[in-house]
């Protein structure tokens, strides 16, 4: 045991003064949280048809804690579908302006909503008349009056024993961002198969990997049609290493499958002289070409199977191995 695990242990009856601020904290910043959600209204209905109608990116934009917040909405927004960009609001007085076209809505942060670096960005939208929608803790604020939508947060004590650094404001801000970006993504429909579009990597991109994305095609497919004996099958069965042989019938269509667990279970002095349909499984469990692959990985599991074909119309296209999850990272 560690000297640190042996100290938290040591403690555990001991007056917790730290776990008391730490609730204090999460239980000002959570009940500001469902403050924002009960002040939801008209805003917010705007603010969403102004993005919706977004032919270029959002622009999100903020100085300090607001600009760290406003970086992550913008993140959100973009991998659920809405183009986003975060532009930093004193770089654009010195030619970052020239990143946000008339395409484009602007995403202002500021919770007194009299940020002085915030001027020329303002300024610019109102020019060229650019969608602008602010987050503020201030509705009478030069931000909130000078925006198309002002989404105004309800006036909430900040987590700071001080009142000074920006705890729970900051908190509602991004809230109300994923807020926005979810039912964004609601409204337009966005799907798991486009949500993989945008995050190919990490563990949930490949959980959202398709059958498609895995398959085996071609030549390489265990395929044998009518019904033919057991002994004409072995070898090409053992060539195409994926422990089974899919059966099909004059017009190309899955007929059944037989496996090697198959052959064991069947093992007779004459199997070899055995035409395949005493063998196989007939209607075998297949899958789609767009089948999830995550999907499909569990049924495998639950149903003990090593091997599953990937059928159109019936028509066997492609054939995926359990090692073949593996290897992509799916299991």
């Amino acid at each position: 045991m560690t000297a640190l695990k042996k100290e938290i242990q040591d403690a555990q009856d001991a007056p917790r003064p730290d776990v008391e601020a730490g609730n204090r904290v999460l239980r000002t910043e959570g009940t500001a949280i469902l403050a924002v959600a009960d002040s939801l209204g008209a805003d917010f209905t705007g603010a969403l048809d102004l993005l919706a109608r977004v032919s270029g990116r959002v622009i999100v934009t903020g100085i300090g804690k607001s600009g760290h917040i406003g970086r992550k909405i913008a993140a959100t927004l973009a991998s659920t579908g809405t183009p986003a960009q975060f532009v930093h609001a004193a770089e654009s007085s010195h030619g970052d302006l020239g990143m946000i076209t008339s395409a484009d809505a602007v995403l202002a942060l500021s919770n007194s909503g009299e940020t002085g670096e915030l001027a020329d960005l303002i300024a610019y939208t109102r020019r060229f008349q650019i969608g602008l929608i602010a987050i503020t803790s201030r509705g009478d604020s030069t931000l909130a009056d000078a925006a198309d939508v002002a989404l105004v947060l309800p006036a909430m004590p900040e987590a700071c024993p001080m009142g000074l650094a920006p705890t729970t404001s900051t908190t509602m801000m991004l809230a109300l961002g994923d807020a926005l970006a979810v039912a964004l993504l609601e409204r337009k429909g966005f799907s798991a198969q486009d949500f993989h579009v945008f995050h190919p990597g990490g563990k949930l991109g490949r959980q959202l990997l398709r059958m498609k994305d895995l398959m085996h095609t071609g030549d390489i497919l265990p395929l044998a049609s009518g019904d033919p004996l057991i002994a004409d099958i072995l070898e090409p069965m053992t060539e195409k290493r994926f422990g089974c042989m899919g059966i099909v019938d004059p017009d190309g269509r899955l007929r059944g499958i037989i496996t090697d667990g198959d052959l064991l279970r069947h093992m007779t002095p004459n199997l070899l002289q055995q035409r395949a349909s005493t063998v196989m499984t007939v209607d075998p469990i297949t899958a789609t070409r767009d089948a999830m692959a995550g999907d499909m990985l569990a049924l495998m599991n639950e149903r003990k199977i090593g091997a599953l074909f990937v059928v159109d119309d019936g028509h066997p296209v492609g054939i995926v191995h359990f090692h073949d999850f593996l290897r992509a990272g799916v299991a």
